[in-house]
């Protein structure tokens, strides 16, 4: 199959479009032809990357962790999953990932694809769309009425974390440069503001939640917009418990996880029109290198997306023993 590998710990500069091996499933595992894969442009910067859990390294590693694709083959131990559906899903970050024509992936982690998107939009979903669901719901238990800061609205995970929050029934506050203010209108932000103006800090006191997807110095005016009791959730650096208790407040720094039903929800609100998946722009897979250097040194709206041409048909011979 075709595939985007790099054979050296390193970024996006040391990708190649190349021929790789078919891969090989085991047990509770599908083998799914990929026909778009989500990526996240600081990947290159995750150990998971390029290492087992164990800390071995992996290389030559294939990246990209959201996929939406066809099952091909299924394993021993597999069920709810048949050969021929349409399916979208998180990977395991440890393995070898999506931006290839075929993934092997552990079926309990795939969902069945909204009906109403497309393989493109699909892929955009899961790793954005799951860490926006968890943080929210999982991690900061926001209920309807609270009001939360979302950093970074406009972005992968924030354009979701507005669309869930407004769904959920939360008062929606977010920051962003000033060229998306009507955008984020357009997903349900109740208030937007352009950080490149004023300090949000100085705008904003008393909110429930805030989900930081920015980091750094960003991270660390946040603590102070909180209301007593209020929770910080990070998904770019930490939370110090002993930072969070200065404030009065609860941190949160998380990793998203797999999850089919947390999926099965999304996907039931997309075919509703409820919420939807943004994507910047589509690159072929062979372009691979080009998307994730385009991520890393721009604000992007939403999510950039490879396409896969899964014309290939697998020949190889599954393994169904214990991985």
């Amino acid at each position: 199959m075709k595939a985007i590998r790099t054979h050296v710990r390193a970024g996006p500069e040391a990708l190649v479009y190349e021929d790789a091996p078919l891969p090989k499933i085991s047990q509770g595992q599908a083998l799914v032809k990929v026909h778009a894969a989500g990526i996240t442009p600081t990947e290159f910067t995750w150990n998971s990357t390029f290492t087992t859990p164990e800390g071995k390294e992996r290389l030559p590693i294939i990246p990209g962790f959201e996929l939406s694709g066809t099952v091909q083959e299924v394993a021993s131990g597999v069920s709810g999953l048949s050969v021929g559906e349409e399916v979208f899903g998180l990977l395991n970050f440890w393995r070898d990932g999506a931006a290839a024509e075929f993934a092997a992936v552990q079926a309990s982690d795939l969902a069945l694809k909204p009906r109403s998107l497309d393989h493109l939009h699909a892929a955009a979903v899961p790793l954005s769309g799951l860490t926006a669901w968890q943080a929210l719901f999982e991690h900061a238990k926001l209920s309807a009425g609270e009001r939360v800061l979302i950093h970074g609205a406009a972005g992968g995970v924030g354009s979701w974390a507005v669309q869930l929050g407004h769904w959920r029934g939360a008062h929606i506050i977010g920051t962003s440069s000033k060229s998306n203010h009507t955008f984020l209108r357009e997903l349900g932000a109740d208030e937007v503001l352009d950080y490149t103006a004023a300090r949000f800090e100085d705008k904003v006191r008393d909110v429930d939640v805030v989900l930081d997807t920015v980091g750094g110095d960003t991270l660390q005016r946040s603590w102070g917009t909180l209301r007593k009791g209020g929770v910080l959730v990070t998904i770019v650096g930490d939370a110090p418990a002993e930072v969070a208790e200065k404030f009065g407040v609860r941190g949160v720094s998380m990793l998203v996880q797999p999850s089919r039903d947390q999926l099965n929800q999304i996907g039931q609100l997309i075919d509703r029109g409820t919420v939807r998946p943004i994507v910047q722009e589509v690159f072929p897979l062979a372009r691979a290198r080009e998307a994730y250097e385009l991520g890393l040194r721009s604000h992007n709206r939403g999510k950039l997306v490879l396409q896969a041409s899964g014309d290939q048909k697998p020949t190889h011979q599954q393994n169904t023993g214990a991985e």
